[in-house]
């Protein structure tokens, strides 16, 4: 692939990005750094209130993206044989097996949007970690491959009641874990309050432009991408420092008020995920028009591939939501930057 052909995509890439911000509106974090996803090729947890709009968000990325779609709505008394096929009498009373969500769209299958996946069972959390990680998953005695899938998951913060939490493993299979808040900005606001346009969802969808991303095409170009942007050792080196930071924040200066720092952690980022961290940051400087890695492309992305990633031991978990930001601050602050 040709620089002019990186540059062309580039040009797409910030169009359907200006698509999504025309979609859900003062959420402009929360789009470039699914955007980045996108083209980094990772999956995405997403995570806020109810009614802030994430599923809004990501019906329009499926939609902008094309691609076969598919959605599955997270509930207790699902389980894994749902994701595969279902059963039914068919007009003559005739029992029949269907191919599910999984299967449906066979190795077409683009998007995958697993709705409130904190409400579905361990179980189906196992088969859906097999699928993200290998994209294949086994049926009927053959392997099925889904060599494009991308899956999108969201979670409200609210309700607890009648819902699993996501273990580690399969929080780990996500490159970002993005958290959707409220808009603040009283002009977005009043737009989502009075505009009639954001008052109708399927027609606001509806009306977006498709037709620019080449989604099955996307594969080819993220390998392209991630070997076009390169790294000075400098660089290379301030990345492992952010990675070692994580297990070991003490041994670079960092301190927490209250915190008794060699206890504070029980495991740090894995290899996977400063995997993850470091084609998320080139996807990054692609879209800012390099080809080569600064320090802001990663440190812009480190809270959203590293912040679920870090354990806190079980003297500190219930101070995660205060600990984390101010521990993921430290890091990026106190670890210079070349």
């Amino acid at each position: 692939m040709t620089d002019n052909q990186l540059n062309d995509w580039r040009a797409k890439a910030l169009q359907f990005e200006q698509q999504i911000n025309g979609i859900v509106i003062g959420q402009l974090s929360v789009v470039r750094n699914i955007v980045l996803a996108v083209f980094a090729r990772g999956h995405v947890l997403l995570e806020g209130q109810v009614g802030v709009g994430k599923t809004t968000l990501l019906r329009a990325i499926a939609h902008g993206l094309g691609g076969e779609y598919q959605r599955v709505e997270g509930t207790i008394d699902l389980i894994p044989a749902d994701l595969v096929y279902y059963t039914y009498l068919d007009e003559a009373g005739k029992p029949r097996v269907d191919p599910g969500p999984l299967l449906k769209q066979g190795s077409r299958l683009a998007t995958f949007f697993f709705n409130e996946i904190n409400r579905a069972r361990p179980q189906v959390h196992s088969l859906l970690l097999r699928a993200m990680a290998e994209r294949s998953i086994n049926a009927f005695n053959r392997d099925y491959e889904f060599p494009h899938m991308q899956v999108f998951a969201d979670r409200n913060r609210v309700e607890k009641e009648e819902t699993f939490e996501l273990p580690a493993a399969a929080r780990d299979r996500f490159m970002f874990e993005i958290g959707m808040a409220t808009p603040t900005d009283d002009a977005v606001l009043d737009e989502l309050m009075f505009n009639q346009r954001f008052h109708d969802v399927d027609r606001l969808i509806a009306g977006m432009e498709t037709g620019g991303i080449a989604y099955y095409e996307l594969n080819d170009l993220a390998v392209m991408l991630q070997e076009s942007i390169h790294g000075t050792p400098k660089l290379r080196a301030y990345a492992l420092a952010l990675w070692k930071a994580s297990h070991y924040p003490q041994d670079y200066g960092i301190e927490l008020s209250d915190v008794d720092m060699s206890a504070l952690l029980q495991a740090g980022a894995s290899p996977r995920g400063m995997s993850y961290f470091i084609r998320a940051a080139k996807v990054r400087a692609w879209l800012e028009g390099r080809n080569s890695l600064l320090p802001e492309d990663l440190q812009a992305v480190y809270p959203v591939t590293m912040a679920h990633r870090i354990f806190l031991s079980p003297m500190y978990a219930y101070r995660k939501d205060e600990l984390m930001p101010e521990l993921i601050n430290g890091i990026l602050n106190q670890i210079a930057a070349p």
